[in-house]
């Protein structure tokens, strides 16, 4: 009997290959393209303030940088805490660019997006370097050594006068087939090519966890020893998996820079690094659907305790240290029950959805 590629439903695959196939129906085929289509001509016929189209582009820069997270993280069990040091190391990569050539050069501003590559390459060597402790440590031990890495990188950056002690390094506007992108143009712009490396990006991520390089990450997560007596190399993955988390992060610092026309530190800090890895958990580790999700839900959290601080400041002027301190506890807070309810995040919610509309009408 012939097999209905439109409407298929329950588990069935009769090899590895089906299995791993990106779009297991035509219909998931065409509801992701329709969904593509409209991530590409909705701001055509929805206009947005800048404040919200900022809000969009900062999404997915974040989703760029947590692929990277996902990869070390999720998929090779590698907990790093400093992850905006990788996505300050590809901004800063452009701000060294800018303070030699000038912020104007034509490198910056014509061939922007062989800048942004370098600066991924960048982060991909410094992630490399990082993730050598990886060869003998593990866990705790691992952690403080990304610790000590986002430490470095802050007191670098901080006292270091090429980097203008941390002070905001300007980056110029760049130019596109119409000419120079304008000021009304900005971030309308950057929404377009920040989307175009996510849609690229996410497409290399989910045809790497395919190959035999993506299930060694899962293997070495699960049992480092039984994956070296099956022939693949701990050490060599665990040094790649930072390199492709440094990728990454240093492609989301360079669309940061270009995004908010300057580097400054206060992008980077430890602060940015547990935020990023809040992202991850919040969307679920070791998902691909997570990396979407994640950024999504904490920066949606953070523009709505924004409103809700502000009304509460309308309402309460004497309580202007409590509105202040909403940001704060609403983002602990959302990590401790998403840890305790939902360890696997959001990704898990979307898979039991679409397991319920794949058996549907039958119960789950």
């Amino acid at each position: 009997m012939a097999q209905n590629r439109w409407l298929a439903t329950g588990n069935f695959f009769t090899s590895h290959k089906q299995e791993q196939r990106i779009f297991f129906t035509h219909l998931d085929r065409l509801i992701f393209l329709c969904f593509l289509v409209l991530l590409f001509v909705w701001p055509l016929f929805f206009k947005l303030g800048n404040k919200n189209m900022l809000v969009i582009d900062n999404i997915l820069v974040a989703i760029v940088a947590i692929y990277g997270l996902n990869l070390v993280t999720g998929y090779a069990g590698l907990i790093s805490i400093g992850h905006a040091a990788f996505v300050g190391v590809g901004a800063y990569t452009l701000a060294t660019f800018a303070r030699l050539l000038g912020d104007s050069h034509v490198l910056l501003t014509h061939a922007w997006p062989l800048m942004i590559l370098i600066c991924g390459a960048v982060g991909a060597a410094v992630g490399a370097f990082v993730g050598l402790p990886a060869l003998r440590l593990k866990h705790l031990y691992l952690v403080i050594a990304t610790l000590s890495f986002q430490m470095i990188f802050q007191w670098v950056i901080n006292f270091s006068t090429f980097f203008n002690q941390g002070q905001t390094i300007a980056i110029g506007r760049v130019f596109w087939f119409a000419g120079k992108v304008t000021r009304s143009q900005h971030y309308l712009f950057w929404y377009y090519a920040a989307l175009i490396f996510v849609v690229i990006f996410g497409f290399a991520v989910r045809n790497l966890l395919r190959t035999r390089y993506g299930r060694c990450l899962v293997a070495v997560r699960d049992n480092d020893r039984a994956a070296d007596a099956m022939g693949m190399h701990p050490g060599f993955t665990k040094v790649y998996a930072f390199a492709l988390a440094g990728f990454f992060a240093g492609v989301a610092g360079a669309l940061h820079a270009y995004l908010w026309r300057g580097v400054g530190f206060e992008s980077f800090t430890l602060h940015h690094s547990i935020n990023y890895l809040a992202m991850a958990i919040v969307g679920g580790l070791g998902s691909l659907m997570g990396s979407f999700l994640g950024p999504t839900a904490i920066f949606m959290l953070d523009v709505h305790v924004e409103h809700l601080s502000e009304f509460a400041k309308t309402l309460f002027p004497a309580a202007l240290d409590l509105a202040t301190a909403l940001r704060p506890l609403s983002f602990g807070l959302v990590i401790v029950l998403f840890l305790m309810i939902e360890p696997r995040g959001i990704a898990n919610w979307w898979r039991i959805l679409r397991s319920y509309l794949k058996l549907w009408p039958f119960r789950y």
